[in-house]
């Protein structure tokens, strides 16, 4: 039980809202192999971090792993402070599951081919990273890698910036980037472009896709899908 409201920012920190309405409607259980890509400090990782889960983050800023390794050490320091690096989302590192890479050396064995390199994270978390984009290819880039390391039947939550309620408010700079109205460049997807690529990533949608329009300033669209 819940005594103030220090309890409630202890257990999930600063998650975002609609990844919590994900945790509340049982999308993800406690064993499952987590990575936040693009994770920052670990804003979003905390709940993951304090029940059982296995936790893995990517972030370009050093600064911030640093971060998250406190973060981590303090909350589940079983986890190994490799599981989160500094490196970016569209070229990661992950090619194997690290249990499979050590029971091979203890057991004198070849480690499993890397072409296998797909089955490897159950949740796959992207919060505020896409529309950072430079362009549709370094975009496309990022997806395709989160989808590569994510296992059929796997869940990839996404929050990122989009036209959808704004285009009358948006200024086009070139391709889908955007001058916004709250002054910032953005990499804008539309809710066409979220059901094409959920196709061509062989994909499956499990919530409907949300969009909050912020102020008429900016709108942020949820998209969550299950790998095939």
């Amino acid at each position: 039980m819940f005594t103030n409201e220090n309890s409630l920012q202890e257990l999930f920190g600063s998650i975002d809202i609609y990844l919590f309405d994900q945790l509340l409607k049982g999308k993800f259980v406690p064993g499952m192999r987590v990575l936040d890509a693009g994770c920052g400090s670990g804003r979003n990782l905390v709940y993951f971090l304090r029940n059982g889960y296995e936790v893995f983050g990517v972030d370009e800023s050093e600064a911030a792993i640093s971060q998250m390794h406190r973060l981590a050490a303090a909350l589940a320091p079983h986890l190994p402070p490799e599981n989160f690096c500094v490196g970016r989302v569209e070229q990661m590192s992950f090619s194997q599951p690290r249990a499979e890479v050590a029971n091979a050396d203890r057991n004198n064995q070849s480690a499993p081919a890397e072409g296998n390199n797909g089955d490897l994270f159950d949740v796959v978390l992207s919060s505020a990273v896409l529309h950072f984009a430079r362009d549709e290819e370094h975009w496309q880039a990022m997806v395709g890698e989160m989808s590569r390391v994510l296992k059929p039947g796997g869940v990839f939550f996404a929050r990122l910036a989009s036209t959808v309620g704004m285009e009358h408010q948006l200024t086009l700079i070139e391709g889908r980037r955007y001058h916004l109205p709250d002054g910032s460049d953005r990499f804008l997807v539309d809710e066409a472009m979220l059901r094409r690529e959920t196709a061509v990533l062989g994909g499956e949608f499990i919530e409907p896709i949300k969009t909050t329009v912020v102020e008429n300033m900016r709108a942020m669209t949820t998209w969550v899908v299950k790998k095939k």
